[in-house]
């Protein structure tokens, strides 16, 4: 946190500002585009179901990474990236969730592939 004496007094008036843009109301800030897109692609009905659900999935890794990060600070007195496993745990769940968002473009694919290919020719 600044001090308030080392701050210039004309910048005085940016300070509740910038307590505003703290990582934590950006962090849930960044929810609000990010359901947005959720909600467009399964509204759109083109969007692979499978990649879908590895988006939602994303919100998952979110919950749990601030819940391994809150154990990893009250039982560990530590920030998450320095506990491994909560970390890896963690990190297991975004792994899991690009893994469906890959598999399921994937498959959207092979399957606009086949429904290309003329059955008559092998």
């Amino acid at each position: 946190m600044v001090a308030v004496e080392t701050v210039p007094r004309r910048l005085l008036p940016l300070i509740p500002m910038a307590s505003l843009l703290s990582a934590s109301n950006l962090f849930a800030l960044s929810l609000i585009p990010f359901l947005a897109f959720l909600w467009y692609a399964k509204r759109s009905r083109r969007f692979p179901p499978l990649a879908w659900w590895g988006f939602a999935a994303t919100l998952v890794f979110v919950l749990i990474t601030v819940v391994a990060g809150a154990v990893a600070q009250l039982r560990f007195g530590q920030q998450l990236a320095d506990v491994d496993p909560l970390h890896g745990g963690a990190e297991a769940f975004l792994t899991v969730s690009n893994l469906l968002v890959a598999l399921g473009f994937a498959q959207a694919g092979n399957r606009q592939q086949g429904a290309g290919k003329d059955p008559g020719k092998r």
